[in-house]
């Protein structure tokens, strides 16, 4: 991946909903806690990209799904081509989303977990079963997250990078 492709604004979620920015600091700040550090919006190998991607010191990778409003989640029929590039999956929704969707075989509880999150903190309602990846993948993986994020850092301390200006 070329690094001007990799390089990101400073913020999670500029263009998206505040409401989606809320939830990506509360998760971040719970995963923190639990000794997962998350990046925003990378890019998948398979053209789609993940809300959130975190990982933890053994390596295991988890995605976060962040969904803001009903239609939205009614509406998204990729979230499935995340589950071959991480050990867990989260559905992340803000406080006051209605839950009853996330118990439906359509979004197969038994894979995914759920966290309920506000900018302040988050909490696991349901915890993610783990699903080990593949050794190649989880090397392939942990490879383009540190360069994501090594590249993420050198942007923000020189945004010129990108173009070499």
């Amino acid at each position: 991946m070329a690094a001007t492709q990799m390089l990101q604004p400073d913020t999670c979620f500029a263009d998206a909903p505040l409401a989606a920015q809320d939830v990506a600091r509360g998760v971040t700040r719970l995963f923190f806690r639990q000794d997962l550090l998350a990046l925003c919006e990378v890019p998948l190998p398979n053209g789609r990209r993940a809300d959130m991607m975190a990982i933890d010191g053994r390596g295991l990778m988890t995605i976060v799904e962040i969904k803001v409003s009903r239609a939205d989640l009614m509406g998204d029929q990729k979230w499935s081509d995340y589950l071959d590039y991480c050990d867990r999956f989260f559905w992340a929704v803000p406080q006051g989303f209605a839950l009853d969707p996330f118990e439906t075989e359509a979004f197969q509880p038994g894979r995914c977990g759920l966290i309920v999150a506000d900018r302040y903190d988050a909490a696991i309602i349901r915890e993610a079963p783990m699903r080990k990846l593949a050794p190649a993948r989880r090397k392939a993986e942990t490879l383009r997250f540190a360069r994501r994020a090594a590249l993420r850092l050198a942007g923000n301390l020189d945004p010129g990078l990108a173009g070499l200006d």
